[in-house]
């Protein structure tokens, strides 16, 4: 298994956009929701490997303000799993030391699953093990638009002028603002798209898509995506003897 007391190059932030569960159904000849609740198994798992490696952040995205498009009955039964496992998780992620958060927007919610939302996100803020990120009803559109209205309104109001509006000041607005960006993207299921997620924060990200569905991802598929995030050189727009002679100063 790998792990930080091995070497000190692992992510610090996965994201990962979870596809695949409806096909897993498919091919094993049973109803689309019994996809997502093996992908919610799959989560489970992925949390814990996470962990055990020494990684500080997971961003997981787990419904798209696109995925209100798909059959009234599919998001219906989506919503209904999201709330019960949320009740079923979360004394599992306090005792582990895991901190939980949202981002997206809640309005759409119904009250009784933004009053969850609110409730996890209290009960484990002072876990410090790792931080799981779910991503819901979030697009990296909305996201970026949220951000620009929030600044639109300070220099409305006079408090920042337009020329004062910088991408360091973007990103301290931003969802995830206080976190580090992610260092390793993956997506599961053989689709090669980032699929409106985290467009701000995927700037520098290394990209990492595997034919796995979902349900299917362990920590060994896990372990495949962290070597080849370890073997690529992150160069930020430097040229890769910059970043040697960095690595040797």
């Amino acid at each position: 298994m790998t792990s930080r007391k091995e070497y000190n190059d692992l992510p610090a932030h996965v994201a990962i956009i979870m596809d695949g569960n409806g096909r897993w159904a498919h091919q094993h000849l049973l109803p689309r929701y019994m996809g997502h609740r093996a992908g919610v198994k799959a989560v489970r798992r992925v949390v814990e490997s996470c962990k055990d490696r020494g990684i500080e952040v997971l961003t997981l995205f787990a419904f798209s303000s696109e995925n209100w498009r798909r059959p009234g009955d599919e998001v219906g039964l989506l919503m209904d799993l999201f709330v019960r496992t949320l009740k079923k998780e979360v004394e599992t992620l306090k005792r582990n030391g895991v901190q939980l958060r949202f981002i997206g927007d809640r309005s759409a919610f119904n009250k009784k699953l933004r009053e969850l939302i609110d409730m996890a996100e209290v009960y484990t803020r002072e876990n410090t093990e790792l931080v799981l990120v779910i991503a819901a009803n979030y697009g990296g559109h909305w996201d970026i638009t949220q951000t620009m209205r929030k600044l639109a309104h300070r220099v409305k109001e006079g408090s920042l002028q337009p020329e004062e509006i910088s991408q360091e000041l973007i990103s301290g607005e931003i969802s995830l603002a206080d976190l580090p960006s992610p260092d390793l993207f993956i997506r599961t299921g053989g689709e090669q798209r980032v699929s409106n997620f985290l467009l701000w924060q995927l700037a520098y990200t290394e990209l990492y898509f595997t034919d796995t569905l979902w349900p299917d991802f362990n920590e060994q598929a896990l372990d495949a995506a962290i070597q080849s995030f370890r073997k690529r050189q992150r160069r930020f727009g430097q040229t890769g003897e910059q970043v040697e002679q960095l690595k040797g100063a």
